[in-house]
C-alpha cells in the first residue's frame, strides 16, 4: 500500500490564490482534475521525481471552510539548499513561515507555513 493524496480544504472560489501558494510558493505542478468531479471546485498539484509522482495534494472546497490548525501534509525535499530555496520562494509570496522547530524532529530539518488559507504545511530535508 502507498499513499495516493492528501486533501486540505479551501474556501469556494479562492483557486487562484491555491494556484499561488502551492505552485509559485511551493513549487508544485497544477495537474487537471477529472471531468467528472471539476465542476466541485478546487484544484490539484503534484510533485514529480524523474517523471514519477512522488506527492498529491487536492485542495477541495469546504463549505463552510475551517483551516487545519494541526493537521497538515508534509512534503520532503531532496536536499537542505532545496528546502531553503522552498522556504524562501514561500517567504516571497508574503506566506507565514516559521523555523522555530527546525531541528526538533530526529533525522529532519524542516520549517512550518501557512497556505493562504491559513491551512499548516510542513517541509523538511534529512539532516546532514
Amino acid at each position: 500500500m502507498r499513499l495516493h493524496h492528501v486533501q486540505v480544504s479551501m474556501p469556494r472560489g479562492e483557486e487562484d490564490e491555491a494556484r499561488r501558494f502551492y505552485g509559485d510558493a511551493l513549487g508544485l505542478q497544477e495537474v487537471q482534475k477529472p471531468p467528472s468531479l471539476a465542476g466541485r471546485g478546487g484544484c490539484w498539484f503534484r510533485a514529480f521525481d524523474g517523471g514519477a509522482v512522488v506527492a498529491e495534494i487536492h485542495l477541495g472546497v469546504d463549505d463552510p471552510f475551517i483551516p487545519a490548525r494541526k493537521a497538515h501534509p508534509g512534503l520532503v525535499c531532496g536536499s537542505l539548499d532545496e528546502l531553503e530555496a522552498t522556504a524562501a520562494r514561500i517567504e516571497r509570496g508574503g506566506y507565514e513561515l516559521s523555523w522555530a522547530e527546525r531541528d526538533t524532529f530526529e533525522g529532519y530539518v524542516r520549517f512550518h507555513a501557512r497556505d493562504g488559507f491559513g491551512n499548516r504545511i510542513e517541509v523538511l530535508t534529512p539532516a546532514e
